[in-house]
């Protein structure tokens, strides 16, 4: 297949009878793989259980800011061990979220670290959440013990100059369905001016469907549109950034590439 990757899609939130659908209806537009990242660790038995079951789904592990204040001692070492399976090949959804602040903003910056430092120590990437957390984000990728590290910052809405520096970096952006809604200037803006080796396309499912199935819950299938949106304000055609987009991938997630 010459399709897309859905590098962003929450899996575990789809209802057990509808994931094989959901999965089977993107296959048959192309859709050639999917990363389906936790929010908490209690996500990693299931999603590591449905990552054998499929060739073309893989996972990343971790805590999602939301879930942080959760995060206990010895966490960090049975993410470690979880983090053996070759079906992990990341660590996430960990980062920031200063604009609900479900968890004190401290506690989100110190789980946050902690699994950017297991991500270190393993070698893997992370795929990371910031909202509204821009400053402290950068604080935390300019420390040194960080400088090794490669994340996803995916469905990324932050300003030009944080993708600016996040790319300088050696980061990844994840596109996402905002890159269709009206009012994404912002988003479009910083496509103008990212290296396309350095894009993912990602549905976010089931949050955040693309224009025209926006207000809807979001699946898999639907990160061609995104594609589709991302060719366009590329200059490109939907099969070259598929083709940029799925090597941008598996480069920034090698054990994908090594199934």
């Amino acid at each position: 297949m010459s399709g897309p990757i859905d590098s962003h899609c929450h899996l575990q939130m789809l209802a057990p009878d509808e994931l094989e659908a959901a999965l089977d209806a993107a296959r048959e537009r192309g859709v050639r793989g999917f990363l389906a990242p936790a929010t908490r660790l209690a996500d990693a038995d299931g999603l590591l259980a449905l990552c054998h079951r499929h060739d073309d789904v893989w996972c990343a592990l971790g805590v999602h800011p939301h879930e942080a204040a959760s995060w206990r001692a010895g966490d960090a070492g049975r993410l470690r061990s979880l983090l053996a399976d070759p079906k992990a090949v990341a660590v996430g959804e960990c980062g920031l979220d200063f604009y609900y602040d479900h968890a004190p903003r401290e506690a989100q910056t110190r789980v946050m670290r902690e699994q950017w430092e297991l991500a270190v120590e393993l070698g893997l990437p992370v795929v990371v959440h910031n909202r509204d957390s821009d400053e402290a984000m950068l604080e935390a990728v300019r420390a040194p013990e960080f400088a090794a590290l490669a994340g996803d910052f995916h469905s990324f809405a932050g300003g030009l100059a944080t993708a600016r520096e996040l790319l300088d970096r050696g980061h990844y952006l994840g596109v996402s369905g905002m890159v269709t809604f009206r009012r994404a200037d912002n988003v479009r803006e910083v496509l103008a001016s990212a290296p396309p080796e350095r894009l993912l396309v990602e549905t976010d499912t089931p949050y955040l469907a693309p224009v025209p199935y926006r207000g809807k819950p979001n699946r898999p299938a639907y990160v061609v549109e995104v594609l589709e949106r991302l060719a366009a304000e590329l200059g490109t055609t939907p099969k070259a950034a598929a083709t940029a987009t799925c090597e941008s991938f598996y480069r920034l997630f090698p054990r994908a590439a090594a199934r």
